[in-house]
């Protein structure tokens, strides 16, 4: 058990330095990106989220925070997860393909002040990628949540998108980063629309 335990002892160091590190580089980004949110909420529009496995979970998980409530009362706020309509996801990939699930619904569901946030550890993900690219063409902003290099995606991006980057080429540590990076996000927003009396 010894050697169990120096492996959680070392996954929890690995944890709280990461974020440190991110912390250290992305507090200005984090910041525009709250902005990037707030602004477009402000202005009715809406955030469509997307990514693939943990990513998804984080989409949706960030959408719920938006159409629910993060740690206040307040409002309902326009969030759509595009990871959860599977009759959606299924036909998309089986008539078109895998990489057309995400940016097929930006092209019905989004429209010009919307903000996409794609969300990707590596930064790789076609589908993201496809869904950036339908959003820059009708007009949208884009919100990256990448790792690592911060990949293609972070090559994609146009004047006005805000990419939060996960200090770590550990998969398992950006995804720990990335829901940090979110309710730090969610909190940000909450204070800048709705300021606690």
């Amino acid at each position: 058990m010894d050697k169990i335990e120096q492996r959680i002892r070392s996954h929890f160091e690995a944890s709280i330095q990461t974020k440190r590190d991110t912390l250290a580089s992305q507090l200005p980004a984090l910041l525009k990106g709250a902005q990037l949110i707030v602004d477009c909420l402000k202005g009715d529009g809406r955030i469509l989220a997307c990514g693939n496995g943990g990513s998804a979970a984080d989409a949706q998980h960030f959408s719920a925070e938006l159409t629910g409530r993060y740690e206040r009362e307040r409002k309902p706020l326009a969030g759509i997860a595009l990871t959860t309509d599977t009759s959606a996801l299924t036909a998309i990939a089986n008539d078109y393909s895998y990489q057309d699930v995400f940016a097929k619904q930006v092209l019905a569901l989004g429209r010009k002040g919307d903000v996409l946030m794609g969300i990707s550890t590596s930064g790789n993900s076609g589908n993201v990628l496809k869904a950036m690219e339908a959003a820059h063409g009708i007009g949208m902003r884009v919100l990256a949540l990448t790792g690592k290099d911060g990949g293609a995606m972070a090559k994609a991006l146009e004047p006005g998108d805000v990419e939060l980057r996960a200090a770590s080429k550990v998969t398992a540590r950006i995804q720990e980063t990335h829901i940090l990076l979110l309710h730090c996000l969610c909190d940000a927003m909450d204070e800048l629309m709705f300021p606690a009396g």
